[in-house]
């Protein structure tokens, strides 16, 4: 299966955590920002990237606590490529979607401001 079947399959088989989010952020509703879920970057598949911010949301389950090694390495590819990566628990999702939804609006104003002050 090549990289962008894998992700459209992930697409059709997201996790009731990703559903969830994805129907808080797709359509721009999170400050008018565009979100691809199952988006494929280099060789990595991410949960979900906003490319105009260069931001990607992850949603971890228990399965990253075995395969950090891999994740350091995909941290580091994609932060090469100048992406910020923030990670969530699966757990945190379910017991406070509010305040998960609030960091990733925390995190997208600081981006945001610092863009500005270079402008």
């Amino acid at each position: 299966m090549t990289l962008t079947e894998n992700a459209r399959s992930l697409r059709k088989n997201q996790t009731d955590v990703e559903r969830w989010l994805w129907q808080k952020i797709k359509n721009r509703q999170l400050l008018n920002l565009k979100f691809r879920r199952q988006f494929p970057i280099d060789r990595y598949i991410v949960d979900f990237v906003c490319l105009e911010l260069k931001l990607i949301i992850e949603l971890d389950g228990s399965q990253h606590i075995e395969q950090a090694d891999y994740d350091e390495q995909r941290r580091a590819c994609l932060e090469q490529r100048g992406f910020r990566i923030i990670r969530f628990w699966n757990n945190d999702v379910i017991g406070n979607g509010d305040g998960v939804l609030e960091a990733i609006h925390q995190v997208i104003l600081e981006i945001m401001s610092k863009k500005n002050s270079l402008c």
